[in-house]
């Protein structure tokens, strides 16, 4: 389908001038080259063609437009013609001549001549001309209408002769013949090119500089664009871009991009940690258990602790679990959390529930954590339960390198709302309901042997029979469980007919199902194949969604090679990781899901896997009808072959599933059943040997050729060989029979064209950003247009195969959703598009990069087809390399967009290593390069198969295939040749990889072209070489037409080589580049000559490893030789003998720079060589000029430099991109004048160090601030451009933030609304609690500061979260609404804003009602605080010194183990010569040049304070689980080990402490903290350790050494702690930074620079003595300094950083977090006050007296003896929770028939409270074999429950209420109103704390479950809390019980005395057990001791007579 133009002349122009014209359709335009000097008739005679993939309708419109062409000027329009395209769709063919119009939409005398061509989704061609065919009369015999080329929209049209090939599909003849009528050659233009490029293969962009050089029509520039947009009166923000590429380049038709990526990654193995924290449970169902939880993730368990008797146990406890494995296998591991009730070291306990998910769902969430989270645990025994409980927790996974960013660890006084915060991701309901997973195996083929013949044919000889040699079964993976089908012996074409059942809660967590065909072995079974299928890919989660479903369709599964060896070391890859290198087998499978519906009775509630016989697939249609397919493919070169593989033959064999392979190839199907009319599914298929001999087959066809014939490989260079294919091009074809479901791949095609189509444009986009082209965004809307058509086309096309037989339901179902989806896409693009703006374009790109990976998740189809191509290398019949094309990519199909991306494409494919041995260092370098055409498709489309090889061939057939005009050649015989010179034009290259041990490289670059090969010079010792070299390669032969060479030249492929003195060159990295191809009769003039200079990206491995800066040129050499081809004029001045410099067009046009350097000091120079480091110098170089610092004389004494500003001018290129990186290296100065080198660093880029003057119109200082660039030098030129006018910054003071409660969401949900009527009764946050407790200043210390401020900065994310949502849920409604309703939205987000700004107004009116001291605040970062501080660099900058190898693999070395030691400094880099006023401003030190008031680098003397506030989330040191942390900090010589205040096994201990240290700059500037896990025995592990550069926080312009606090108070909590007062800092940082102030003025004003500044003037001393004073006013300056011009920048507040603590034995994962900060002050300044107290808090000790009065309703548990009645003997029980241990409990109230007991008994619970986190401290050792004691601490919780007394048998367990001191609900006031509501419905209910109530009666109710799981209420319950502090209890005493002081009355009870008769047992037992106990008890043991006494008397003589006789 396409629509073609010719556009042949436009006449009666006037003037004569250069013209151009650009013809739109669909909004893709098209421009044609200049032609210049034209006078009335411009020839154009060029041909465009839009391939279109929806029918063109018939009101559908072409434009042209003819501009007159200016190189400088914009360009300005002549005409537009316009033309509705219905004659064309009618005709097929039209020509037209006709007038055009100018904007006034009149007439002109200048007429268009142009043809239009439509040719049809059908494949109709409208009616051709006879004349145009007299070159190739036999047209009509195959043309099946379709346009083999991608877009040929600037294919150049040469004019051909007879010479048609005949290897050639005519109909692309036809349509050369149609352009080539022009009268003149066409020529088409190339765009000059783009700087940076990713992959420059007929991709090119136009570059920014050089106007004269480039051809300007390719890209309209801007300003031109704005011009003719406001002539149409459009806006400038709707212009949008065409796709750069598709109007610049010739878009490769016959070739397709290599991929540049080499490595696999799959299968290496990383570092990953999951961490989880149990916190609590709540809601266990069971009555009074003693609960454990167990972790599991995949094979490891580990358990909390046991806490006894509750149903809600809090633990806290983190486990952290660490794996070395890849990712594949990490990410379908299972965690699975289990609460155990009672389990001991006898019994494993029994499971109450459990939860599982897979490590990949977590780490596919935000951040890769659940943060405090509920998970819902059900039991997997019996699915009717339901409900088991909550468990909240977090779970979070590293990889290496991932940083966690934890929420902020403060008092979680969070409301619980468990049902919100769910331990689900999102889109996941929270009701999960059970659901059966069927997964049916039906059969599968194809299997490899699995066995040795030695055995076959052993058993062959025994028994006679020939069996297959394999036992197949499959086996199932999911969610942790496994099932397995049968075995099936000896079969490689098993049938199975199974079902396996697993039974799972749906949606399942775990997102992946493993199924794997394995061979059964009595000694170990091995896996076959595997294949992974994805849920997300098979079902669909949306309101128009399905379940999982599958098939029935067949699986291929990929592994290893399938010649069977007993060890075979490619394993792993059919265990599913890693690439498969072969293919193993295909599998007929299909999967359903049901849910259950667990109310059934009938349903088996077991979740155990299950297995039982399914029906065979009944309809053979599902699978797809048999067809024969036939696969092409031509080897056009081989180069590059490693040279170990030594100089055997080498060949390569060509494979589809089995067919081709030459071990067990197939042969076709038996034709016996294809006549039955089966599917050829089930047949049995012969092993045919080699089936590559010409031999007959039954029905006369052609038999397979899958291998070429070995060949000898001649060598190209030192390292890489090449197979001579000159002329001769082998070729291959393989039939083989498949289910025809090309309709899967075709949709998976065109969706994968339109995300690739997004991809290019995005990479552009990105592009112009980076090199700072005008206008991205207008490129982004083209793009988001290309888009949406792309989806539009999508949506019609796959409309047409609504009704196809075989398909399954998933395909039905995926087509209706991609449908869906696209079509939402397309609908989303077009209104995204109308709202990008310049200023939206950054976020509004990410919203199109998350289009893209969802149309690549949609593009990839799930259920398999066809299986993958897979080419092989072969040395000596020994399998060597491989490469894997997907069979999608080269299909062929009629339709243009259908049609796979590579099919009939030549692609450069690179052979690499399978398995393992492609990991690491052998994987990069390249094995064999191969240009490969293929070609795959129905037999019966086979005409069009050779439609896209290059021309100019003819085709050698075998004997039998002579005549038959389709049938395949086995060899290409190209008759064309051309010859051409390639010149390589290598500048330079930029951050290579750092391969030998001085951490630097000799590198030189070899280049490759076709079969040859040169290598530039090696330049030693440099990362940046810049080699400026010309390569010539000649004679360059290359076969084919040489139009086509043109367009299409082959890749050249540039390695970067390290050159060793000994041994072979380290390989460093590769890049592909295409050259610009000049024909003998073009001219060698611009615009595409000569080439420009661009980036290309050098790869290794996966990773970039620098750019290379170079140009490439292909000439063709005519019929008069060389003496034609441009001459090559390179500098004069330079004479470097036989090595040629690159030309002059070419090199950079360059400029006089001075580049200047700050020398300050260096640090941390570790050992070299084992010598210290003692009189280093440091050497700068940029483009080959340089200066050297002064000596530092002794490194030990001082590293700083003598001399701190030196200079030196060098010429740069005028394009900054293109300046060279400079290069800084250390050496240490030997005795004897030796050097050795220390470390190097290469500063990539000097943008950021480029000063450039400010403008002089810029007369605003906000401009010229900007160019600053962050330069101290110039921060002393404010009086040169200060705008006049003051403006005044009104000082209000803050509304604290979290009193806002109105701001923070518009629409705040129900449970807000009522959570704020709670705060407002008076529960809510903790700074407002303490505020009611302590409402004077002396109560209040620094932590309630922390606190508060922590509270602030919570609230402050919650905003930003709710903002974020909001604006999200604003831009969907747009999205949705699309653009039709924007006018509407406008308004609609107009109201909310003035209502929030209404809301704004009245917020601060709140505070006043509550009336409440505000507490001042600090800043909390979460961060460290040289993130938020751009790493203090502001002028003084830090460069990392490296040395040493890379490692090979990601894993070794790290940059960190890299650095040997950091250079201080700074660049400053400008164009000579500086204007003068800046050098002759007052005060300018010329010896500083641009580094002007910088601070002296002398040794100063610092004290250091340093204060550790706590650390959180520290890694478990000891075998327990826990740490017992204590903190350690050195700096210098200073080494403080506070190991006896170590905290015992706590993961989150509060330190509380500071630390003062002196320290000399810039000895000792470098401060570690550390924290260390104590041991008793054995040394101390360290945890985990930060490090902070003192020195740049020193020396910073934020004055980092003492933080700014918010108010400035001379007493109290917050006194003020820097030695300056505000004031003295203010005037100093005026004075610094030449500011004109501070001018106090009276009523509370200050003014500095331009700007006044408002606030108090009053302060109060400790005694309320109210002073003058200006220290506000200076503060208020202080915190706004930012706002000052020229001078200002943010000074750091008073703070509490946040820093990870890191383990260099684990590098890149956190080991912890440590919160502190440090303050420092000069020795030499006066003394600051002692250190700020932050000892922790201490706990205050408390008791709780509760009175239990009364019971009502208690159920009745015992039967009575005699009558029957029931009646209970109730008691209560209480504790609080964690002191389990001394549970108290109330006498019995016996007998009670109502259920009502009369108890009046107090409790007494002291404990110990931290009011600030609401939490009691508990400090108890742990266990027997404890060394001390551990500190807990946990809620405050009272549990009180009621119990049954038995005399005889254990007590039963009525029922319980656990109340929160902090917030439970008040009691009701009588027994009546006391309900079920209080427990169950607590968001309702007015919520009270026991802490400010101080005392409190009511009826509170028992609670317990029933069978059913169901609450229901069991009791009531009377009581009285009373809360006393540990001094209040000593002044009034209370006894236990109701015993003295201060006894209560006893109960009122029934006598019992009338019960004697009806029930004498319980009364006699009543009467002894309580009356006569003791004396009882007495006389028992009175009678046991008469008896003994009277036994001794007896015998007593006896004894006596025998000792005395000595008997």
């Amino acid at each position: 389908m396409a629509l073609l133009l010719q556009l042949r002349t436009v006449t009666g122009l006037r003037g004569k001038a250069d013209r151009i014209a650009k013809a739109v359709f669909r909004g893709l335009s098209f421009y044609t080259r200049v032609l210049e000097n034209c006078e009335d008739e411009a020839r154009f005679d060029e041909t465009f063609r839009w391939p279109v993939a929806s029918n063109i309708d018939g009101n559908e419109i072409l434009e042209i437009q003819v501009f007159n062409y200016s190189k400088v000027f914009t360009n300005r329009l002549i005409g537009t013609f316009q033309m509705v395209l219905q004659k064309v769709v009618e005709e097929g063919q039209v020509e037209v001549t006709d007038t055009l119009i100018d904007d006034n939409n009149s007439a002109i005398q200048t007429s268009i001549s142009i043809e239009i061509r439509y040719q049809a989704l059908d494949g109709t061609v409208g009616a051709w001309n006879d004349k145009e065919f007299l070159e190739t009369p036999s047209v009509h015999s195959e043309g099946d209408g379709r346009y083999p080329l991608e877009t040929d929209s600037l294919l150049s049209s040469h004019r051909q002769g007879l010479d048609i090939s005949p290897g050639k599909s005519n109909q692309q003849s036809a349509e050369r013949s149609f352009r080539s009528k022009g009268k003149e050659k066409t020529k088409e233009h190339k765009a000059g090119k783009g700087v940076f490029s990713a992959m420059k293969l007929g991709k090119t962009r136009p570059s920014k500089d050089d106007h004269r050089k480039q051809d300007e029509p390719a890209v309209l520039e801007a300003e031109d664009l704005d011009r003719k947009a406001l002539l149409r009166g459009l806006e400038p923000d709707t212009i949008s871009l065409a796709s750069v590429t598709a109007v610049t380049t010739n878009v490769s038709n016959k070739r397709s991009k290599p991929d540049i990526k080499m490595e696999p990654s799959a299968g290496r193995p990383m570092d990953y940690q999951v961490s989880i924290t149990i916190i609590e449970a709540r809601q266990l169902v069971g009555l009074n258990m003693d609960p454990v939880v167990c972790v599991e993730v995949g094979e490891e368990k580990k358990y909390t602790s046991m806490k006894e008797s509750t149903n809600c146990p809090y633990y806290n406890e983190y486990f952290v679990f660490d794996f070395h494995v890849p990712p594949d296998v990490m990410f379908d591991k299972i965690i699975k959390l289990s609460v155990i009730h009672s389990k001991n070291l006898l019994r494993s306990g029994t499971l109450v529930g459990s939860f599982k998910m897979d490590v990949g769902t977590v780490y596919t969430q935000p951040e890769h954590q659940f943060y405090h989270k509920w998970a819902i645990l059900s039991d997997p025994e019996d699915l009717t339960a339901g409900l088991k409980g909550y468990l909240k927790c977090d779970i979070a996974v590293v990889g290496k390198g991932d940083n966690i960013k934890t929420p902020h660890k403060a008092n979680e006084t969070e409301e619980d709302d468990i049902e919100g915060n769910l331990l689900l991701p999102d889109g996941v309901p929270p009701e999960r309901q059970w659901a059966r997973f069927y997964i049916k195996i039906y059969r599968a083929e194809g299997l490899p042997r699995m066995n040795t013949s030695i055995m076959a044919n052993v058993k062959k000889a025994l028994i006679g029979e020939n069996k297959d040699l394999v036992d197949p079964y499959v086996q199932v993976v999911f969610a942790g469980q496994k099932g397995k089908t049968s075995i099936q012996k000896s079969s490689y074409e098993p049938l199975w007919n199974e079902q396996i059942i697993f039974t799972e809660m749906f949606p399942p967590l775990c997102k992946r199902i493993k199924i794997q065909i394995r061979d059964s072995d009595k000694v170990n079974d091995v896996a076959i194949g595997t294949h992974f299928i994805d849920l997300r890919k098979i079902s669909n989660e949306g309101d128009k969604g399905f379940l999982p479903t599958f098939g029935p369709a067949w699986v291929n599964m990929y592994g290893s090679t399938r010649n069977y060896t007993l060890m075979d070391e490619h394993q792993e890859l059919n265990e599913g990781l890693g690439e498969g290198v072969s293919f193993r087998a295909r599998l007929l499978m299909s999967l359903a899901v049901e849910i259950l519906d667990t109310t059934n009775p009938e349903i088996n509630s077991s979740t155990e896997v299950q297995v039982e016989q399914a029906t065979s697939v009944a309809d053979q249609n599902c699978t797809g009808k048999m067809e024969e397919f036939f696969l092409f493919g031509a080897f056009l070169e081989a180069t590059m072959i490693d040279r170990k593989i030594g100089d055997k033959p080498i060949n390569f064999e060509v494979t589809i599933g089995n067919y081709g392979n030459q071990i067990d190839g197939m042969s076709k199907p038996i034709l016996r059943r294809k006549k039955e009319g089966g599917d050829g599914n089930e047949e049995e298929s012969e092993l045919l040997q080699n089936s590559s001999e010409d031999e007959g087959d039954e029905d006369g066809e052609m038999v397979s050729v899958s291998s070429s014939q070995p060949m000898k490989p001649l060598v190209t260079d030192r390292n890489y060989f090449h197979l001579p294919y000159f002329e001769k091009k082998p070729c291959i074809y393989i039939k083989s029979w498949w289910q025809d479901q090309r309709r899967r791949l075709y949709n998976a095609n065109i969706m994968d064209k339109i995300a690739d189509k997004l991809e290019e444009g995005l990479n552009d986009v990105q592009e112009m950003i980076k090199t700072e082209k005008p206008h991205p965004e207008r490129r982004l809307r083209g793009v988001l247009e290309e888009l949406s058509s792309g989806c539009l086309h999508f949506v019609t096309l796959a409309d047409k195969d609504q009704h196809h037989s075989s398909r399954t339901r998933l395909d039905r179902e995926r087509l209706k959703s991609c449908m869906r989806e696209l079509e939402n896409m397309g609908q989303q693009a077009t209104a995204l598009r109308s709202q990008v703006k310049k200023n939206t374009m950054k976020d509004k790109l990410k919203l199109v990069q998350n289009f893209l990976q969802k149309l690549r998740f949609l593009a990839d189809e799930p259920q398999h087809t066809i299986p993958d191509v897979f080419i092989w290398m072969l040395s000596n019949n020994k399998r060597i390399a491989y490469a894997r094309v997907p069979s999608k990519d080269i299909l062929y199909s009629i339709v243009d967009e259908e049609m796979g991306k590579e099919c009939a494409k030549v692609k450069s494919i690179f052979l690499k290593l399978p398995g393992k041995r492609g990991f690491g260092p052998a994987g990069w370098t390249v094995q064999a390069k191969m240009e490969i055409y293929l070609w795959l498709g129905l037999n019966k489309q086979r005409k069009d198969f050779l439609s896209g090889l290059p021309c100019g061939f003819e085709e050698k057939k075998t004997a039998r295939g002579q005549n038959l005009p389709s049938f395949p050649p086995i060899s290409l015989l190209y008759t064309k040749k051309q010859v051409f010179q390639l010149r390589a034009h290598m500048y330079q290259a930029r951050s290579l990889f750092a391969a030998d041990s001085s951490g630097l490289s000799d590198p030189f670059a070899r280049v490759f072209f076709i079969s040859q090969s040169q290598c530039t010079e090696v330049l030693n010792e440099t990362l940046c070489p810049t080699w400026d070299q010309l390569l010539v390669f000649d004679n360059v032969e290359l076969y084919g037409e040489a139009h086509e060479m043109r367009d299409d030249p082959p890749i050249i492929v540039i390695e970067i080589y390290d050159q060793d003195t000994v041994g072979k060159a380290d390989f460093m990295g590769r890049t592909f580049a295409k050259p610009v191809v000049k024909m003998s009769d073009e001219q060698y003039c611009p615009p595409r000559f000569p080439p420009q200079l661009e980036y290309y990206q050098i790869y290794r491995g996966n990773s970039t490893a620098g750019d290379l800066l170079a140009a490439f040129e292909l000439l063709q050499i005519g019929p008069g030789g060389k003496s034609d081809l441009p001459p090559i004029d390179g500098p004069t001045d330079m004479d470097r003998g036989p090595i040629l410099p690159v030309p002059l067009g070419i090199r950079p046009v360059l400029s006089k720079y001075r580049v200047e350097v700050l020398f300050w000091g260096l640090r941390d120079l570790k050992r070299v060589n084992l010598a210290q480091v003692d009189r280093p110098r440091v050497d700068i170089e940029c483009a080959g000029k340089g200066v050297q610092s002064a000596l530092i004389q002794n490194y030990k004494k001082n590293p700083n430099f003598s001399t701190l500003v030196k200079w030196f001018e060098v010429d740069l290129p005028e394009n900054e991109l293109l300046h060279p990186p400079l290069n800084i290296r250390v050496v240490d100065c030997r005795a004897f004048g030796r050097y050795t080198l220390v470390g190097s660093h290469a500063v990539s880029s000097l943008r950021k160090f480029i000063y450039r003057p400010p403008d002089k119109k810029a007369q605003h200082w906000n401009m010229t601030a900007k160019h600053l660039n962050g330069y101290l030098a110039m921060t002393n030129r404010a009086h040169r451009s200060r705008p006049t006018g003051e403006i005044v910054v009104n000082m209000e003071p803050e509304v604290p933030i979290k009193k806002m409660e109105t701001m923070v969401k518009l629409e705040a949900s129900e449970e807000e609304k009522e959570r704020k009527k709670k705060k407002k009764k008076g529960g809510g946050g903790v700074g407002e609690e303490v505020e009611e407790e302590e409402p004077d200043d002396s109560m209040l210390d620094w932590w309630s500061k922390y606190f508060a401020s922590i509270e602030t900065m919570k609230e402050k994310l919650r905003q930003q979260e709710a903002a974020a949502a909001e604006a999200e849920e604003k831009e969907e409604m747009e999205m949705a609404e699309g653009s039709k309703a924007q006018a509407k939205n406008k308004e609609k987000s107009k109201a909310p804003k003035d209502d929030k700004k209404k809301k704004q107004q009245s917020a601060p009116e709140l505070p006043e009602k509550k009336s409440k001291p505000r507490i001042d605040e600090l800043k909390v970062f979460n961060k460290e605080l040289e993130t938020e501080f751009d790493n203090f660099e502001d002028w003084l900058h830090t460069f990392n010194l490296l040395r040493g190898k890379i490692g090979d693999n990601d894993d070794n070395a790290t940059e960190e183990e890299r650095i040997v030691g950091r250079f201080k400094g700074s660049i400053c880099v400008y164009k000579m010569p500086l204007p003068d006023d800046i050098t002759k401003e007052a005060g300018y030190d010329p010896n500083f040049g641009m580094f002007q008031g910088i601070p002296s680098n002398d040794p100063i003397n610092v004290l250091v304070r340093v204060y550790v506030v706590r650390a959180t989330d520290l890694h478990p040191a000891d075998i327990n689980g826990k740490a017992d942390p204590y903190i350690a900090i050195k700096l210098g010589k200073t080494d403080i080990k506070d190991k006896e205040n170590y905290i015992s096994k706590q993961l989150n201990p509060v330190f509380g402490k500071s630390f003062d240290i002196e320290a000399t700059f810039p000895m000792e500037s470098m401060l570690t903290v550390a924290v260390y896990d104590w041991d008793l025995v054995g040394t101390d592990d360290l945890i985990g350790e930060t490090k902070i550069d003192l020195e740049n926080r020193y020396y910073s312009k934020h004055r980092a050494t003492c933080g700014v606090s918010q108010n400035y108070s001379i007493h109290g909590y917050n006194t003020w702690r820097d030695p300056m007062k505000p004031s003295q800092i203010l005037s100093k940082l005026c004075k610094d930074g030449k500011v004109d102030g501070p001018h106090y003025g009276p009523g509370g004003r200050v003014k500095v620079a331009n700007r006044v500044f408002t606030g108090p003037t009053e302060i109060e001393d400790e005694n309320g003595q109210k002073k003058q004073t200006d220290e506000h006013l200076a503060l208020a300056v202080l915190r706004h300094w930012e706002d000052i011009p020229w001078a200002g920048c943010k000074l750091v507040p008073e703070h509490v950083e946040t820093r990870p603590l890191l383990n260099p034995d684990k590098p890149g994962i956190e080991q912890g977090r440590l919160e502190m900060w440090v303050d420092m002050f000069p020795m030499d300044m006066p003394a600051p006050g002692p250190a700020t107290d932050i000892s922790p808090r201490k706990p205050k000790k408390y008791e709780l007296r509760v009175i239990v009065w009364n019971t009502d309703e208690v159920i009745l548990e015992d039967d009575d003896y005699f009558t029957g009645e029931k009646s209970s003997d109730i008691f209560v029980r209480g504790w609080l929770k964690g002191q389990q241990e001394d549970k108290q409990d109330t006498d019995v109230h016996y007998h009670s028939l109502t259920g009502e007991g009369n108890f009046n008994w107090r409790y007494i619970f002291p404990f110990d409270y931290l009011m600030a986190e609401e939490k009691i401290v508990i400090s108890k050792k742990e266990s027997m074999f404890s060394w001390d004691e551990t500190e807990y601490k946990i809620p405050a919780r009272l549990t009180l429950q009621v119990w049954d007394a038995d005399h005889f048998s254990a007590d039963d367990f009525l029922g319980a209420i656990e109340l929160d001191l902090n917030r439970f609900p008040r009691g009701a006031k009588t027994s009546k109103q006391c309900s079920l509501e209080m427990v169950t419905n607590e968001a309702e209910l007015p919520m009270i704390s026991i802490f400010k109530q101080k005392r409190v009666k009511g009826w509170w109710p028992f609670v317990a479950r029933d069978e059913n799981d169901e609450l229901e209420i069991t009791g009531k319950v009377e009581a009285e809390l009373h809360l006393l502090t540990a001094e209040e209890a000593e002044k009034s005493p209370a006894g236990l019980a109701r015993n003295e002081p201060d006894p209560l009355e006893k109960p009122n009870r029934p006598d019992t005395s009338f019960i004697w008769f009806l029930n004498p047992l319980k009364s006699i037992k009543y009467l002894i057990c309580t009356r006569y106990k003791w004396l009882i008890i007495k006389i028992v043991l009175a009678l046991l001791l008469l008896v003994m006494v009277a036994l001794f008397l007896y015998s007593m003589p006896g004894y006596m007579v025998k000792k005395l006789l000595g008997a």
